[in-house]
């Protein structure tokens, strides 16, 4: 998807669809990171850290009972 700045105030504004706030799960109340490397912009939602404990931990269970699985399938 193309985008392009809209004015807003003496500022620039990149107005995001509703279907991807939903999709994201993003309100206006919901803090926005933003990382860059010089070159390319990530926005997105900041999540709770327990939610991040909770996604490593599953996926550190699904990598001690599936990995060696996953590991051939990749060769």
């Amino acid at each position: 998807m193309v985008k392009t700045l809209t004015k807003h105030g003496n500022s620039y504004a990149l107005v995001i669809d509703k279907p991807i706030l939903e999709m994201l799960q993003i309100t206006p109340e919901t803090p926005l990171e933003l990382i860059t490397n010089g070159d390319t912009l990530v926005i997105r939602p900041v999540r709770d850290k327990k939610r991040q404990k909770r996604l490593e931990k599953t996926l550190e269970e699904l990598n001690s009972k599936y990995g060696r699985a996953l590991k051939k399938l990749a060769e």
